[in-house]
């Protein structure tokens, strides 16, 4: 898929790794100059070095941030401005998921996970918003289908996600007509996570491609698979770009099917 960011500034929060990182490669592709952040240095300096060679130094900037440290990532803001001047399209990324029931989840887990989901959302947005109403710019959450479609194992990231889902909504309405605001929901989406489950599998004999399959198999994925970080990519570059322009307050499905709300 082809989109056109020729001559656009995109932000990408935790862009080292996963659909980040695919998001940051398609922008890329499509024109953007990114400017990216992650809080490991060594992971992100590698990435950054490989991009840097591929799609050349003057088109990326790679920065270390926790996005829930709020000084740094005003830090962050100020860098991209003083670098280009602009953002077109911030696109938040960061937060993997917390496995628990509500039984065996702590008090501090619940104030930690709903900490992570709506900060990693508030702070990069409190701080990019002028430069994005400056530029009639777009905000792309990563967020999860669990905000609507909440499993009993999961259930602190679920109830967070849907947290994420109502803050998403409210502020496309406040910045309109500005700054678009808009969000994916992953289903399951190969990554790590998954990378590392699958070389925890008690039966070594069971090949990747099998043990993905009978994942998907037993998730109910109507694809039959789990779906590729470059296809979330795509949702989000599609959602960020003029292809979209009159999208706003809307949430795009990226699960393969595994959506059963309406």
């Amino acid at each position: 898929m082809q989109f056109d960011y020729e001559n656009a500034v995109a932000v990408v929060t935790g862009g080292s790794s996963g659909i980040g990182l695919a998001t940051v490669k398609t922008l890329l592709g499509a024109g953007a100059r990114v400017a990216l952040c992650a809080r490991n240095e060594g992971r992100l300096e590698q990435v950054a070095d490989v991009l840097r060679r591929d799609f050349g130094e003057e088109r990326l900037l790679a920065q270390v941030v926790d996005v829930l440290d709020e000084d740094a990532v005003k830090g962050f803001a100020g860098a991209v401005e003083a670098r280009w001047g602009r953002c077109d399209l911030l696109v938040n990324n960061a937060g993997a998921g917390r496995q628990s029931t509500f039984a065996t989840t702590e008090d501090d887990e619940w104030r930690a996970e709903y900490e992570l989901k709506l900060f990693s959302q508030i702070y990069p947005i409190r701080a990019f918003l002028p430069l994005l109403r400056e530029a009639k710019g777009a905000i792309v959450a990563v967020n999860s289908l669990l905000a609507y479609q909440p499993e009993e194992h999961m259930v602190c990231t679920s109830s967070a996600r849907a947290g994420v889902q109502n803050l998403l909504k409210s502020l496309s309405i406040e910045f309109a007509p500005d700054v678009r605001v808009n969000s994916v929901l992953m289903g399951l989406i190969e990554s790590g996570q998954w990378t590392r489950r699958f070389e925890a599998r008690d039966d070594k004999s069971v090949s990747r491609a099998q043990w993905y399959g009978a994942l998907a198999s037993r998730k109910g994925i109507p694809l039959g698979r789990l779906g590729d970080p470059e296809e979330a990519a795509n949702a989000i570059a599609f959602l960020g770009s003029r292809a979209a322009s009159y999208i706003t307050g809307a949430q795009l499905d990226v699960s393969g099917g595994l959506a059963r709300h309406i």
